[in-house]
């Protein structure tokens, strides 16, 4: 999809942008910015050209609102047939900074939004001239609730695609109790820019000690200090109360760069003080000390990420020309061609190859076909290029691929039987040799446009099976009214896919969709569900190979051992710098 229509962007006039096309751009007109940052989502940087007196921005301090055109969800609808019924409306995501005084503003605010592979997703930016936002508060009819008002200032949040994992224990806390030790807690502040104060974490209590080591938390860095290192944090630590009348024992403050800096040369501790004993005791030092036992920053890649990194989408699709299609030259044929109305499996081909086009450079696409007999001699073939070239089956983009098929049809002789394996273990191939490669450049998305249930179904578990271990996805699509229940088991959601011998897909790489129940909805709403697993199916895939982003560097201190806690996650060195590639 190209850019949207583009009416103004600055000045109190809205724009529209396509988020998916931001993604491939580094400067674009009309003064807007895109790049991307070590966050999971794209990040917007906008700016404004001045106007001339008289304009919007000359009566008033600017600033500037980023809204997301999507669609709600329609109760009663399956998971893809949902996207039928679509109630499209504008949802704010966040506001910038006001320039006090300023025809040439320059917003420092950084917009994080979620990004969807399967999806174009369109953004409107406005820029007004308000400080805040307040509005009444209105009653059910509409009347004015009196002179209440509600008013909401949005907060900075860099975006950081990363967490941290943080572990305090603390030595000779001053002991609260009469009859027993102490019941110390911990509670971890962020300050915020008017100086309020949010509750970051709270530990558990260990009971009975006064030198308490806590268990390892994990918190996101936008919530430890919103993304901003420097940001004071503000820890204290309390003595229990059954009743809630905790004992306030000490605190200190802090930063996590100094976290980072004092855990890397061994001296993160920190005086636990009683402001009020510090006042009274003239040779008062502290009421007990906190010591930062463990720090660990993990580095958690998106599938933009890699993207960003320079990592190709392979498209290769493959059409069934199996006998159970009927006649191409009848109407009732699924692979009949209407000169008004694109075929079922036009439709699907051109819906979900739109979308993967703008991840591949050459836009190049691998146009396989399966079970018909072919020229020149008319033997059955499973694995044949629609193009009719074995040297390069490639089709120049989607038009291409449209055209072969067309241009196949009258060719062949619709055949059989449904074998799809061969197909499989073809493309496998080609992610095998990928795979050698060592970095995250390529991963492969077959596409299988089929009217029936396979009949090598144990051959296609068994290459599915050992295609999990690839940079691969397979997609699909269920043309036609056949019953397609046996289908359901090569979709991992169920349940873990095995091959006859028993051995486990390593990941789930294979979604299932059959067409009729799309077959009224728009082609972007079934692109969004044929698509929408690929981008974690892709994350996992080079996160179970330990493989970062292309560019980025995967050195590790040795204070954060090379392991993976999650998939998508990736340990790094604590004073490390986000970099982007």
């Amino acid at each position: 999809m190209n850019w949207c229509c583009i009416w103004m962007a600055s000045g109190g006039h809205p724009a529209w942008f396509v988020l998916r096309n931001l993604v491939s751009s580094t400067k674009l007109d009309m003064g807007w910015e895109a790049h991307t940052s070590g966050a999971v989502a794209p990040v917007l940087q906008p700016w404004s050209e001045g106007k001339k007196h008289g304009g919007p921005l000359d009566v008033a301090s600017p600033s500037l609102y980023v809204f997301w055109h999507c669609a709600t969800r329609t109760k009663g609808l399956c998971r893809c047939a949902e996207h039928q019924e679509q109630a499209r409306h504008l949802l704010l995501v966040d506001r910038t900074e006001v320039v006090r005084s300023s025809l040439h503003p320059v917003f420092s605010k950084v917009f994080t939004l979620d990004y969807y592979f399967e999806e174009a997703q369109k953004l409107r930016f406005e820029i007004v001239a308000q400080k805040k936002m307040t509005r009444a508060l209105l009653l059910k009819f509409g009347r004015n609730a009196g002179k209440s008002t509600i008013t909401v200032i949005a907060e900075d949040i860099s975006g950081n695609n990363g967490y941290v994992e943080l572990s305090f224990r603390a030595q000779k806390l001053d002991d609260k109790d009469l009859f027993s030790k102490s019941d110390p807690f911990l509670e971890l502040y962020r300050v915020n820019d008017d100086q309020s104060e949010q509750l970051v974490y709270r530990t558990e209590v260990v009971k009975n000690n006064l030198s308490p080591a806590w268990e390892p938390f994990k918190v996101t860095l936008s919530s430890l200090c919103s993304g901003q290192e420097t940001r004071p944090l503000k820890c204290l630590v309390w003595d229990y109360d059954s009743r809630g009348k905790h004992d306030f024992i000490g605190e200190f403050s802090t930063t996590y760069e100094e976290m980072q800096k004092a855990f890397g040369e061994d001296q993160a501790q920190w005086d636990c003080v009683n402001a009020k004993y510090k006042q009274k005791k003239r040779h008062y030092k502290n009421s007990g000390v906190v010591i930062l036992a463990d720090l660990k920053f993990y580095r958690v890649y998106s599938f933009l990420d890699y993207i960003m990194g320079g990592c190709q989408i392979h498209f290769t699709v493959a059409i069934d020309f199996t006998a159970s299609n009927g006649d191409p030259r009848n109407s009732c044929s699924l692979h009949y061609i209407n000169p008004f109305q694109p075929n079922e499996y036009l439709q699907a081909l051109v819906a979900v190859g739109e979308i993967c086009q703008d991840y591949d450079s050459d836009k190049r696409f691998s146009a396989l076909g399966f079970g018909a007999r072919i020229p020149p001699k008319y033997e059955v073939s499973h694995d044949f290029a629609i193009n009719f070239n074995p040297e390069d089956d490639e089709c120049e983009g989607i038009q291409g691929v449209v055209e072969a098929y067309q241009n196949c049809l009258p060719r062949v002789q619709l055949y059989g039987p449904t074998n799809v394996a061969p197909i499989i273990s073809k493309v496998a191939r080609m992610a095998a040799a990928e795979e050698h490669t060592g970095e995250a450049s390529q991963y492969y998305i077959l596409l299988v446009l089929t009217d029936g249930v396979v009949t090598d179904m144990a051959d296609t578990r068994e290459a599915i099976v050992r295609a999990s271990h690839l940079p691969m996805s397979i997609i699909i699509v269920g043309v036609g009214n056949a019953d397609f229940t046996d289908m359901q088991t090569l979709d991992g959601d169920d349940g873990v896919l095995r091959s006859p011998r028993g051995e486990p897909a390593l990941r789930d790489i294979v979604q299932f969709v059959p067409f009729r129940e799309l077959k009224s909805a728009s082609p972007a709403a079934l692109a969004k569900c044929v698509l929408a697993e690929v981008p974690r199916q892709v994350v996992e895939y080079y996160s179970h190979k330990e493989l970062p982003p292309r560019g980025i560097s995967t050195h590790t201190h040795e204070a954060c051992p090379q392991r993976l806690g999650q998939l998508g996650v990736q340990p790094v060195s604590v004073s490390s710098t986000l970099e982007v590639p």
